[in-house]
């Protein structure tokens, strides 16, 4: 079951808030719909109930918020808007990382393509799919951790009335499983037609909270669509024959041309206009959408024709393209404000007042604005009772009660404000580490990357051994002089960068909390991912470049040097710091652009600092550390150990080693800092 209680958003500026005090319920085992016309509040109250924004009010999931609920995912399934994701990811590869991401086996996702009925376009990519195609894979998404409860936000939108079916009856059977649904919709027809339950929502506040039987008989009502160049003169006569003949008929002048009659049908239409030659263009049965209001425009309408018109009292004559701006005002507004909770507690009883025009023997149709609705009164036979027996059983102000009613109870003290709603950051994926590897291989760009590094490197070797004054650590690893890094190291770079600036891009983890997590865990696996594929980029970069040299020049470019074991742990030092620079800085700056460009930082900027800061004669070095380090040992170091600690201590006394530690550090700390301060918060 879904309660929410009192959501309201933030007001923006002098304008009021989109979302007002809105409270309702969403039982278990049935479909509920939030229905409401465009701008009415929908989209900000589903974001206010899953914490997506801030403002006031809180909902239950079971009896629990949102942010107490350990795993979300597995609690409520979210569909807002597109599938968020990599374009050319495909379909299987997206449902398998999220799988790692939810926690659930892998197999999860071949179960929910083919209850959504996408199995065959499992390799297609997300960029190339259909809207409604889109859609099913937004649901099978929302339904890949078995959640109990469903948020839905327009999942029908631009679908065809195929497409539409099949996803509402994917509803209803979860809703018949002992689930809770609960979908927004503009649509009173298909809320009609697919809800149990429907909640009416008009300018950010509940004006209607029905079953789908009452909401039908209060909002929707089979009408004529009439179509005529001559719409006001047709109309004027159909309310004169009604009234004539006593019949219930109530015209709806909607566009200039075109007319809604309540209460008749097509034959009696038609031959009305045709006895008076008044051309037809189209003449329809439909079910019309009464609206939930009439505003103000369309009653001063209606008086202007009440006036020109005083014997044809009965005939409405109502804009209902501007139905949802302002309620029809049924009874006069109260003096006193306490009436207002009196009058919503009365919703849910139709209104059966005349209006005080009425003079015939007959009620016509009328706008309620406490229903949401329009309220039909029996049609009679008998002679209309006096004004004063009417006044007597219908009061015109809630504020005075009818002798027979008891009289109204005082007004209930104001509820203290509802607590507030915090953005909560959404949850690590339980399985990090699996989740960055199905990140990192279902994409292209890693491989391309990788490819055109591969390729500049040997490109770059081979000018270099032309020249041949290059070193041949330089040389296998393609690094001229020039250059502040070289090739493989700006590809590590580059990919590290990704690792979350297509987090920010294409953030697969926000779909159910709205933010990408910056937790240790999620740092940690992309930390682990990013140095091993620089480390196997750094392999392939010399291996490469080996053979190549090797086939053009001979062995005598390829030999291996003796200090082989230092250069390869400061070769590869260098690519793995790369990579981590971008990981930290796109993290930080969310975006990797700024990734790449804290790896170019580092030779460009960094690097000139600290060389700055190490020259002049109180600066030490670390010469003749590995006899001290003997020294003060007890007993030697086995295995040479102290040659590895001495070439580690020679490559961060290197000015790029420095600047890059330095980096790392800086980042590090910052990215730190923006975790910390969310839960100091």
């Amino acid at each position: 079951m879904i309660q929410a209680f009192g959501l309201t958003s933030n007001p923006r500026q002098e304008l009021p808030p989109a979302v007002d005090d809105v409270s309702f319920e969403a039982p278990t085992g049935r479909v509920t719909a939030l229905l409401g016309a465009r701008a009415s509040g929908k989209t900000t109250a589903v974001r206010l109930m899953l914490e997506l924004q801030q403002g006031r009010g809180i909902t239950h999931f079971r009896g629990r918020p949102l942010h107490r609920i350990p795993h979300p995912s597995r609690e409520v399934g979210v569909l807002l808007g597109e599938v968020q994701g990599h374009p050319s990811r495909t379909v299987r590869g997206q449902l398998r990382m999220l799988c790692a991401a939810a926690g659930v086996p892998v197999q999860r996702a071949d179960e929910v393509l083919e209850v959504v009925g996408i199995v065959s376009l499992r390799e297609q990519r997300l960029g190339t799919l259909s809207r409604g195609m889109d859609r099913r894979l937004g649901l099978a998404c929302a339904l890949l951790a078995d959640p109990h409860t469903l948020v839905l936000d327009g999942p029908a939108g631009g679908l065809s009335a195929r497409e539409g079916k099949w996803l509402h009856g994917i509803l209803r059977a979860h809703a018949s499983l002992g689930g809770t649904v609960l979908f927004t919709t503009d649509d009173a027809k298909e809320a009609a037609r697919t809800a149990d339950r429907v909640v009416t929502l008009e300018a950010g506040r509940v004006i209607a909270d029905q079953g789908v039987a009452d909401f039908s008989r209060t909002r929707l009502r089979p009408r004529v669509a009439v179509r005529s160049p001559h719409a006001a003169r047709l109309g004027v006569l159909l309310a004169k024959e009604a009234r004539a003949t006593q019949r219930s008929v109530e015209v709806v002048n909607e566009d200039g041309n075109r007319l809604s009659v309540y209460g008749s049908n097509c034959a009696d239409v038609g031959e009305t206009a045709f006895r008076h030659s008044i051309l037809v263009h189209q003449l329809a049965d439909e079910v019309g959408d009464a609206g939930p209001a009439v505003s103000g425009p369309a009653r001063a309408r209606t008086e202007k024709v009440r006036e020109v018109e005083p014997a044809v009292p009965q005939m409405a004559v109502v804009d209902a393209s501007s139905v949802a701006d302002e309620p029809l005002p049924v009874m006069e507004p109260a003096e006193d404000e306490a009436a207002a909770p009196m009058a919503r507690a009365q919703a849910h009883a139709p209104s059966a007042q005349e209006p005080p025009h009425s003079t015939g023997t007959f009620v016509v149709l009328r706008a309620d604005a406490d229903l949401g609705g329009a309220s039909a009164a029996a049609s009679s036979s008998a002679p209309a009772p006096p004004r004063d027996e009417r006044a007597a059983q219908a009061p015109r102000t809630p504020s005075i009660p009818a002798p027979a009613q008891p009289p109204a109870p005082p007004p209930a003290p104001l509820s203290p404000l509802p607590p507030p709603i915090t953005i909560h950051p959404a949850p690590s994926p339980l399985r990090p580490l699996r989740y960055e590897v199905r990140r990192a291989t279902g994409i292209a760009t890693g491989y391309l990357t990788a490819a055109a590094v591969l390729v500049a490197s040997a490109i770059v070797a081979v000018l270099l051994a032309r020249t041949g004054h290059t070193p041949q650590a330089h040389l296998l690893a393609a690094w001229p002089q020039g250059l502040p890094l070289p090739p493989a190291a700006l590809g590590a770079g580059l990919l590290g960068a990704f690792a979350f600036g297509d987090e920010f891009r294409h953030p697969a983890l926000a779909a159910d909390r709205g933010t990408v997590p910056r937790r240790l865990g999620l740092l940690s696996a992309k930390l682990v991912v990013a140095a091993a594929v620089a480390v196997s980029l750094a392999f392939l970069v010399v291996a490469s470049d080996a053979v190549l040299l090797h086939l053009v020049y001979g062995e005598e470019l390829t030999e291996v040097p003796a200090d082989w074991l230092s250069t390869s742990a400061s070769w590869l030092a260098l690519v793995v710091g790369c990579a981590w620079a971008g990981v930290l800085a796109a993290g930080v700056f969310r975006s990797t652009t700024a990734g790449l460009a804290a790896v170019l930082a580092v030779p460009v900027l960094v690097v000139p600092l600290v060389q700055k800061a190490l020259e002049g004669p109180s600066v030490r070095t670390a010469a003749g550390l590995p006899s001290r380090l003997r020294d003060l040992a007890l007993v030697h170091w086995p295995f040479g150990a102290e040659r590895v600690l001495a070439a580690g201590l020679r490559m961060i006394a290197q000015p790029v080693g420095s600047a890059l530690m330095l980096s790392l550090t800086a980042l590090l700390c910052a990215y730190l800092l923006t975790v910390l301060r969310p839960r100091a918060r």
